[in-house]
């Protein structure tokens, strides 16, 4: 019986072999990763541009009248598109306070028996089905928001109550949606801060809190930032919670209006679009696209200038 043991590593032809077919592995999970990206952009574009050369672009982009099954059809989207910038702006403003500084109460701050409540709790807040958040919406937000609606419109007989299905809705559980990816994100980036930064401000004569706000969390700006970036995509990508509780009219995107986002739109529709209707959906799709890329491409050249003044 042989005394020789297996090892991945027995010799040099092996271990050449191994580094080979790794590199040829990685390269191809490289390719395709890129590919998924390249395919999807080439989809959106071959599928979003028609209706564009058949509607016109002016029209579409700049048009505040939604009415594609009309008589004389309009397919403008100036409204969604506004209330989806202003909708995920104040979702932005609302939650990413609240969830950076949770965050920095996990990692800093919280005794372990209430961090580990916490902790769990905002895992669990993460794991929550969309849909979920939509019928809690109804349920809860909705019926508390129409009374402050009538309570502020109580005098006026040319407002349209929305039954609390409005903006300020779609802004507050844009905002609770978002909670969980910035926690996690920027309590990681905190935690991962080398130690010695904290001791060597301390030693200084710092307090906590100073260390915290001075030292620690500019450290760790580039994972907020990371963080950020994914709260934003998860709240401008965000469909069903949204089309539960933002009452889906192509208003301007005032606090009590009903409201429609640009996923929205193409959700609510897209099951009976047909001809130029179902192609406007399409070029939809494309201008949320695009302005999410715009939005990385945004916050990942500010995220490089902060990487860039803390080397200085």
């Amino acid at each position: 019986m042989s005394d020789k043991s297996f090892s991945i590593i027995g010799s040099y032809k092996t271990k050449n072999t191994v580094e080979k077919v790794a590199a040829v592995v990685f390269i191809a999970c490289a390719f395709f990763a890129v590919l998924a990206v390249f395919s999807i952009t080439l989809y959106m574009i071959i599928s979003g541009t028609p209706a564009i050369f058949e509607v016109g672009l002016k029209e579409i982009i700049f048009g505040t009248v939604w009415k594609p099954n009309a008589a004389q059809p309009s397919y403008g989207i100036f409204y969604v598109i506004l209330t989806s910038i202003v909708g995920t702006t104040f979702a932005i403003i609302i939650g990413v306070p609240i969830g950076v500084m949770t965050a920095v109460f996990l990692a800093e701050t919280a005794p372990r028996r209430l961090a580990g409540i916490v902790k769990p709790a905002v895992e669990l807040l993460a794991g929550i089905p969309s849909v979920i958040y939509g019928l809690l919406g109804i349920l809860i937000l909705n019926p508390f928001i129409y009374k402050i609606e009538m309570a502020v419109f109580k005098d006026n007989p040319n407002h349209q109550f929305t039954g609390g299905s409005n903006l300020i809705s779609a802004v507050l559980v844009l905002a609770i949606m978002i909670l969980p990816t910035v926690i996690n994100i920027s309590e990681s980036a905190l935690k991962a801060v080398p130690n010695h930064y904290k001791q060597a401000s301390l030693a200084l004569g710092a307090t906590h809190i100073q260390t915290i706000f001075k030292v620690i969390i500019p450290a760790a700006k580039s994972g907020i930032i990371t963080a950020i970036v994914l709260g934003v995509g998860r709240a401008i990508g965000e469909a069903m919670a949204i089309s539960l509780v933002a009452g889906n009219g192509a208003n301007l995107p005032l606090p009590f209006n009903s409201v429609r986002f640009l996923t929205t739109a193409v959700v609510s529709e897209m099951s009976y679009a047909a001809d130029t209707h179902k192609r406007v959906l399409f070029t939809i799709g494309l201008v949320l696209f695009a302005f999410i890329m715009l939005i990385n491409l945004v916050l990942n050249k500010v995220m490089k200038g902060g990487k860039k003044d803390a080397d200085r």
